[in-house]
């Protein structure tokens, strides 16, 4: 027996772009970087486990890796990153897409998220920008800032959305209860959950059991998607 910590498991990570030089320059940046531990307990490593040129490839590649993070360039020559997304995220127990572009949040950007993407990163983000967006992504948090969700919510907001699908979200949301209902208005302002737990006099724990509950009551893939559809559902 042994009174020390095991290591906790590395974040293993797939780069999907068709630039070799971005794909090299990423890796550089994440592969064997050590993330703070709590307490006295080790960190996690960030681990590179593969990479692919094109979207068409990403189901091979992911097929070999088994990565839990997939970060995925949005514009490519064969299968773009919606297409990729859509295809990865239908898949049983796939992995987290992070999409990454070199444009701020658009029309491209949205239907990456809604077809599953748990969020966005533009390619010019500082390092540890990049390397906390791939640990949120792990541990299952939505990667995008307070002042992209607004961004992106204006977006949503302005563009010509189907009274139908109008309809449809106010329908679900409706459904919940009135405390569901109030965490996944905060989801959709773009708060993390320390944030929410604080703003709701809730525990941490407690929001990410709300969270949960709200992915399976609306059939949703992410916090992301919640957020998307309470502001489908909004005026």
């Amino acid at each position: 027996m042994t009174d020390e910590a095991a290591d906790p498991p590395d974040i293993r990570v797939l780069l999907v772009d068709d630039d070799p030089l971005v794909r090299a320059g990423l890796r550089v940046m994440l592969d064997g970087h050590a993330l703070t531990g709590t307490g006295s307990g080790p960190g996690r490593r960030i681990r590179v486990v593969g990479d692919a040129g094109d979207g068409d490839e990403v189901p091979d590649a992911v097929r070999a890796a088994r990565p839990h993070v997939v970060l995925m360039d949005l514009r490519m020559r064969r299968v773009n990153g919606v297409t990729a997304t859509q295809r990865l995220t239908a898949e049983p127990d796939a992995p987290t897409v992070v999409v990454l572009t070199t444009f701020d949040a658009d029309e491209h950007v949205v239907r990456a998220l809604r077809a599953g993407a748990g969020g966005f990163l533009l390619k010019d983000a500082a390092p540890e920008g990049i390397v906390e967006a791939v640990r949120a992504a792990a541990d299952g948090d939505a990667v995008l800032s307070p002042a992209i969700t607004r961004r992106l919510i204006g977006i949503v907001k302005g563009g010509a959305g189907p009274v139908d699908r109008r309809r449809a979200a106010r329908s679900r949301l409706e459904r919940l209860a009135e405390r569901e209902r109030d965490v996944a208005e905060a989801v959709a302002r773009g708060g993390s959950n320390a944030d929410i737990a604080e703003e709701l006099h809730m525990s941490v724990a407690t929001v990410k059991s709300y969270v949960s509950k709200l992915l399976r009551e609306l059939g949703l893939d992410n916090r992301v998607q919640i957020a998307l559809l309470v502001r489908d559902a909004g005026d």
